[in-house]
């Protein structure tokens, strides 16, 4: 299992924004710029997670995008599920038709232990767990 670029991208592209004010739209060019993500790339990630309403968009000359929430409100596990759908090391975890012998695998417990400690990790780390990690190593 491995999270793709958008899921990557999305979390680096929230966590960029939840930087910012809370009250001050960010502009899709501004996160361009101070992510060095391809304006293009953040065009279809917002869109997805304006969906999900994790953002909201606001029009105009001062328009962009704005967290829906807090930051200590939001999970990365939001972020990345959003783009990603459900993380899982094997697909007999999302998929209960994929196998026949679930319930005599010997290998299902680690594939479920995995599951739940990267979901325990992703879903419990919020962006303001994230910015105030990165505060104490960068400031």
């Amino acid at each position: 299992m491995i999270v793709s670029t958008k899921g990557r991208y999305a979390l680096k592209a929230v966590f960029e924004l939840a930087m910012t004010d809370i009250d001050t739209p960010m502009s899709l060019n501004t996160i361009s710029e101070k992510t060095d993500l391809s304006e293009l790339y953040l065009e279809q990630i917002f869109s997805v997670l304006k969906k999900k309403g994790i953002v909201k968009s606001i029009r105009g000359v001062q328009g962009g995008y704005l967290l829906t929430r807090k930051p200590d409100e939001i999970s990365a596990g939001e972020i990345i599920k959003a783009l990603e759908g459900e993380l899982s090391p094997s697909k007999c975890l999302i998929d209960e038709g994929y196998c026949d012998m679930l319930d005599r695998c010997p290998t299902y417990m680690i594939w479920d232990r995995i599951k739940k400690s990267i979901d325990e990790v992703i879903d419990n780390t919020t962006l303001q767990d994230m910015i105030d990690e990165y505060n104490k190593k960068n400031l």
